[in-house]
């Protein structure tokens, strides 16, 4: 009867300590994908390639604001090469979800820049896909941009 009442108590506690320690792993996983988030930005605005492509998978597929799709190879290319080049990235609106090993972020990005000499700034809705590999480490496997039209990018 004595290990009764401890049982008990461990039984009534448990949900507790199991939903504090799903919160806190959740905020290190939030915190980790931010990390990511604010790594793939500094890349893309000092046209790090090195950094960029420790993010990208190597199976990264991208589809651009104009629906064109564009590699790993061909995303780090149009960097190196300074062929998109971008000089302000203001994000927010970020919101992260998790299934499992996959991440999903979506954000608003204020965006000045030029893309083969030609003016690319404006405003985009974009959602990047994030896989935790066997090697526990995340990887962007696919981004997705559109373009906000400009009578609407002051009201999202």
């Amino acid at each position: 009867m004595r290990w009764l009442a401890p049982l008990l108590l461990l039984a009534l506690c448990a949900p507790a300590l199991h939903a504090g320690l799903g919160k806190a792993l959740k905020h290190e996983r939030h915190h980790e994908i931010d990390q990511l988030e604010q790594a793939w930005c500094n890349a893309v605005l000092h046209g790090d390639t090195s950094a960029l492509g420790n993010l990208l998978a190597d199976d990264y597929i991208s589809i651009t604001a104009k629906g064109m799709l564009q590699t790993r190879t061909q995303t780090l290319e149009n960097i190196r090469t300074r062929q998109t080049q971008i000089v302000t990235l203001e994000l927010s609106d970020r919101k992260v979800r998790f299934y499992g090993a996959t991440a999903v972020v979506t954000s608003l990005a204020h965006v000045e820049g030029t893309k083969d000499n030609e003016d690319i700034s404006g405003s985009f809705r974009y959602t990047h896909v994030y896989v935790r590999n066997a090697a526990g480490l995340w990887k962007l496997v696919s981004a997705e941009s559109s373009r906000i039209p400009a009578e609407r990018a002051s009201n999202p």
